[in-house]
């Protein structure tokens, strides 16, 4: 189709050919020629705001974590499009080294998962380099993969943020409510981001805890279909800096996951000990059935004794019984002869 449309327009004449210097030939024409229709046209942008709010959040781990704890640092980054990566870092580095890589990662908000144990999971909320920053036990962890949940979302779309009436009530929570709004709102006008609100995050206080669900907006009834992932946030501290600092709140109902299963295993214990327990007592029981009784003197108060019968003899041998024989069998012997006469005689 291209070539047609250049052969069109060379036969139309609406391209002249170029003139070479020096050459006398018709220099008016080829200075009044105007150039042919574009081909292609570049379109015009979606969005026409201004990128003002350049939040840039770090989302990378430590060494030792697990594959599920992998997938939900990949899911985080799919919904978040002003996210960025980076390596995992060593477990003997300390955590102020955190500030220093996000500076040279140009990012100003970090979410940082740190392993312990292999299988106790911790994570660092942190607006670097100035602080504050609170750590969490995170638990109940299940990642898109896991969950095959029916709602769906635009990769790349702009979230609603949705929070829980008591974040406003308690000053901590408060401060965890602006935290949440910096670090997970995708800023307007984002190069990454698309124009779209499909889907919404809620952050739920119970049992002092705080429930993350992902849900996906119905355009035709509004209802929420849930996307995924989910996990629960357990508050352990909130320091004044970014990554340490003096403490500015501390968790009263929290319980480290090492008290928790020396808990486990002290009742554990206890029941091993009560069942230890009743076995002996058990057994002592059956020791003591086993003792001697001493004989009580008025036990034989009210036996009566019986009358003695005089012994006898029998000197003479009893007589036998008569036998007593069968009076049907010689009958059937008569029976059977007289058939076996009637046979014969009927043979001849």
């Amino acid at each position: 189709m291209a070539a047609a449309k250049r052969k069109g327009g060379a036969a139309a004449g609406a391209r002249p050919k170029k003139r070479a210097k020096g050459s006398p030939g018709e220099p008016e024409a080829a200075a009044d020629a105007k150039p042919g229709p574009q081909e292609y046209s570049i379109p015009a942008p979606v969005s026409q705001g201004k990128w003002k709010n350049k939040e840039r959040v770090l989302i990378f781990s430590s060494r030792g974590i697990n594959f599920r704890t992998r997938h939900l640092m990949q899911d985080l980054r799919t919904l978040m499009p002003h996210s960025k990566a980076d390596t995992k870092m060593d477990r003997k580095d300390k955590l102020f080294v955190i500030n220093e890589v996000c500076e040279m990662k140009n990012c100003n908000k970090c979410i940082f998962f740190e392993a312990k144990k292999k299988q106790d999971l911790y994570v660092w909320l942190s607006n670097t380099p100035q602080g504050p920053s609170a750590k969490f036990l995170v638990q109940n962890i299940h990642t898109l993969a896991e969950l095959k949940m029916t709602g769906n979302c635009l990769r790349g779309s702009r979230p609603l943020l949705s929070f829980d009436p008591t974040f406003d009530k308690e000053p901590h929570y408060a401060l965890l409510k602006e935290l949440f709004i910096q670090i997970f709102s995708t800023p307007q006008y984002h190069p990454k981001s698309q124009p779209f609100v499909d889907h919404v995050f809620t952050f739920t206080i119970t049992d002092n805890r705080i429930w993350f669900r992902n849900y996906q907006i119905i355009e035709e009834d509004a209802s929420l279909v849930e996307i995924g992932p989910r996990f629960v946030l357990n508050l352990i501290k909130i320091f004044q800096g970014s990554f340490g600092g003096p403490t500015l709140y501390e968790n009263p109902y929290y319980q480290s996951p090492n008290m928790h299963r020396r808990l486990i295993r002290l009742s554990m214990a206890a029941k091993f000990r009560e069942k230890n327990q009743v076995k002996e007592v058990q057994k002592l029981k059956k020791k003591e059935s086993k003792m001697l009784i001493e004989e009580d003197p008025t036990e034989m108060v009210f036996e009566t004794p019986a009358e003695e019968k005089p012994v006898e003899i029998q000197h003479v041998k009893p007589e036998s019984k008569a036998i007593v024989k069968d009076k049907r069998k010689p009958r059937k012997i008569e029976r059977k002869r007289q058939k076996k006469l009637f046979r014969t005689e009927a043979k001849a």
